[in-house]
């Protein structure tokens, strides 16, 4: 029996205008991800694996085609709608952290949950336990700038399950971490992903992402080149074995 789609994209293109020039970045995108999936999203850069990211996300509106998120064309939504959808539904983690500097590690988890309306003590109890769970017990009171970067991507790790998506968007997760640190960031979102069956999207250059991905979308001059599932890849120590 097939899995709910959570996801569905359907003939998304995505232009930009730059003055004479019409730069075409998505050419006609196809893809459904099913519920409780971890799935890659690789690419070379400009080939417009973060420009997919961002639609799925809702962080920019296709120029033609559609976004379902749980069936919902999230193009027709107004601002608030938007707004409430990307608060509720979808948690992000951002290759640059995205923390508020003047904010402690805790002020930063909650703030999601204040947005969304919980109670301060409600918020500051669920930021605790997301600290504990991503390893940052000890930590809630500090600021980015007194935290490393692998401990600033676990404060964005826990702030985006602050309320419960059922989606994480991760935009080059890895990208500013060492090795060893990068790994543990992965593994902790394979992690969490089999515990609470969230969906994880992420747009990576990073072929450490490989090992714990379910599903792997490959897209290549703004198009799906192909999809493979974990079982056809054949990943080598070092690098990767294509099957084309």
């Amino acid at each position: 029996m097939k899995k709910k789609q959570i996801v569905r994209v359907s003939g998304v293109t995505k232009n930009f205008d730059l003055g004479k020039i019409v730069v075409e970045v998505l050419k006609g995108i196809d893809l459904e991800i099913e519920t409780g999936k971890y799935l890659s999203i690789m690419g070379p850069s400009g080939s417009g694996k973060s420009t997919l990211f961002n639609m799925i996300g809702g962080l920019d509106k296709p120029t033609s085609g559609k976004v379902f998120i749980d069936e919902v064309d999230i193009a027709q939504l107004d601002a608030y709608e938007l707004a409430w959808l990307r608060c509720r539904k979808i948690g992000y983690i951002f290759q640059t952290f995205n923390l508020i500097p003047v904010m402690t590690a805790l002020e930063n988890v909650t703030l999601p949950m204040t947005f969304a309306g919980l109670s301060n003590d409600d918020a500051v109890e669920r930021g605790m336990e997301l600290l504990f769970q991503v390893g940052l017990e000890g930590r809630h009171s500090h600021k980015p700038s007194e935290l490393s970067g692998g401990q600033q991507q676990r404060v964005a790790v826990a702030r985006a399950l602050a309320n419960t998506p059922a989606i994480i968007l991760a935009d080059e997760p890895t990208g500013n971490l060492d090795l060893t640190t990068g790994e543990d960031i992965i593994n902790l979102l394979k992690e969490l992903s089999r515990e609470r069956g969230v969906t994880v999207i992420s747009a990576t250059h990073d072929y450490k992402m490989l090992n714990v991905s379910d599903q792997v979308v490959w897209i290549r001059d703004g198009r799906v080149d192909k999809i493979q599932d974990r079982s056809d890849l054949d990943i080598k120590t070092g690098g990767l074995t294509e099957e084309r």
